[in-house]
């Protein structure tokens, strides 16, 4: 017996034991109105997908060609209409397909003060806002298809067609739902390990069951991609990667999930020098990265910062911000150190930022983590910020020469010319393109792949195309042409935008409180009709 028909039983036993005053009650509707209600709390979501989550990292364990992927939404809207758009062209499923939040969308376009860089200014509360946003979509698009479903089985029942019936009411027994899991970036944690803790626990109560977290200063967090990042010792990350689950343990989310993010790659800089108890310790190692002079107590300075290294007296060279920077040409070593302690230190997965999207430089980073952690899982962040189209030209380039081809009619500082768009070059960097990501789960056991700003780009590129079109010599075909007609052909599903604000679940709730007397909006003069 599925869940609905107990919940019809169930019901219809509790009315009845409430006596005539239940008599209106219709115990199916009330068992639609449960299965359209699914998850009652953010929690609920954040155990529900902490689970699947898990299961996705034992299987993709098993078989390197299970990753899981994600695109970053800046809106409850944007990530429903994602979810519909999967299951629509992949067979109503969602399987490791999650949402991925960017905490620069979150500042550049979800902030009370405007656009702001990608620096950690906006407000703390504005991350879990959009968590709990992206959730209330998913599921309204849940209520919204199951609504749809019902509708279907009255028609069924009208029809006495018992074979239709039976079908349809397979789909509301089996009912994938559009609830998935969330890798919601929290920064460097917005201040202190307690600061950590706080946003943490707001972030999962509004449903989030997987946080990142970047080693970077707090207070002087940059994008990845962007100059200037500062990072800190390893004592310092690793007490907020503590507070995010302990966050997760307080609030019964046991399978929390924390990817910790390193920016050493990329970051050349550090605020502190790590306190060492002992040579060769966490403290030790990450100083012996730092770009340093030997010096005799003589040669001191005022105000200078010196540490002892090996029996010698060190200065480490400071900028005149007071920051400290390391050695050039450390910076895969110390993304390998940074990753093997923060998984000794709990966390999941990890997080490189790199700056390019190179398979063998990601798995010559990864081998040499794995080497210590063999299950070491990786969050790889296909980002906007690369030039994709370019750096894969000129991998082609590259291997092109190394294969004795010609090479003569190419010009590699000007590869993302379109007279090269139809070439041998270009066929073999899209096709490159086209397999990194199964290529890099393989070779840099990548777990998830994410897109950190697609539906930002996206919206703004379909919004020239029909701003260009409507505000010009097109006119309203610009929208019909471009936008509506092409709606209809594909089956997009917000056509029908009244059904997709939940207009035909108004109806049904109508329906439900004022049985005959409802006065609907779904009537003949409704002209969402012409859509049918």
């Amino acid at each position: 017996m599925s869940n609905y028909t107990k919940d019809i039983d169930a019901v219809a036993t509790l009315c009845e034991a409430n006596g005539s005053s239940w008599n209106t009650i219709n115990p199916e509707y009330v068992a639609r109105m449960r299965a359209q209600n699914k998850f009652k709390t953010g929690l609920d979501i954040a155990k529900y997908t902490a689970d699947l989550m898990r299961a996705d990292m034992a299987a993709f364990d098993a078989d390197k060609t299970k990753y899981t992927q994600s695109l970053g939404c800046w809106h409850g809207f944007i990530g429903q209409q994602k979810m519909i758009s999967i299951k629509k062209h992949f067979n109503g499923q969602t399987d490791r397909r999650y949402l991925y939040l960017s905490g620069w969308m979150v500042a550049a376009l979800r902030s009370d003060f405007g656009p702001l860089p990608d620096q950690s200014m906006h407000e703390k509360t504005t991350v879990a806002s959009l968590v709990e946003e992206l959730y209330t979509f998913l599921r309204q698009a849940d209520a919204r298809e199951l609504g749809g479903l019902f509708r279907e089985l009255d028609a069924a029942r009208e029809a006495g067609d018992t074979a239709a019936e039976a079908a349809v009411q397979d789909k509301i027994d089996n009912h994938v739902t559009h609830v998935v899991p969330i890798i919601a970036d929290i920064d460097a944690g917005f201040g202190n390990a307690e600061a950590t803790y706080i946003m943490a626990k707001q972030m999962i109560e509004a449903g989030a069951c997987c946080l990142q977290i970047e080693n970077q200063v707090a207070d002087e967090k940059q994008c990845g991609h962007q100059d200037g990042k500062v990072t800190v010792p390893h004592a310092d990350f690793h007490s907020k990667l503590r507070a995010l689950r302990y966050a997760f343990l307080e609030l019964g989310v046991d399978n929390g999930v924390i990817v910790a993010r390193t920016d050493s790659e990329g970051a050349g800089l550090t605020k502190e020098i790590a306190v060492v108890k002992e040579p060769g310790d966490q403290g030790d190692q990450y100083n012996s990265f730092l770009d340093v002079e030997e010096i005799d107590v003589a040669d001191m300075a005022e105000g200078d910062v010196c540490f002892n290294r090996n029996g010698k007296l060190v200065r480490p060279k400071r900028l005149p911000s007071g920051l400290y920077q390391f050695r050039q040409g450390t910076g895969e070593q110390r993304c390998v150190f940074d990753s093997i302690e923060a998984i000794k230190a709990g966390a999941d997965l990890l997080w490189i930022e790199t700056a390019t999207p190179n398979v063998q430089d990601i798995a010559n980073m990864m081998n040499e983590v794995r080497k210590e952690i063999p299950d070491a899982k990786l969050v790889y962040n296909n980002s906007p910020s690369f030039n994709w189209t370019l750096n894969f030209r000129q991998q082609a380039y590259d291997i092109m020469v190394e294969e004795g081809k010609d090479v003569s009619a190419y010009d590699r500082a000007n590869l993302m010319s379109v007279e090269y768009d139809e070439s041998e070059l270009s066929a073999l960097a899209d096709d490159k393109i086209r397999t990194f990501q199964a290529d890099s789960a393989r070779e840099a056991n990548i777990f998830h792949h994410l897109i950190t700003l697609p539906t930002y780009h996206t919206a703004a590129l379909s919004t020239d195309n029909l701003a260009k079109e409507y505000f010009g010599e097109a006119g309203m075909l610009g929208y019909v042409k471009g936008v509506q007609r092409q709606e209809i052909r594909q089956g997009i599903a917000c056509v029908k935008h009244q059904n997709m604000s939940g207009s035909d679940m108004g109806d049904d709730h109508k329906e439900y409180f004022a049985g005959e007397n409802a006065l609907k909006a779904g009537g003949a003069k409704n002209t969402s009709n012409q859509f049918n």
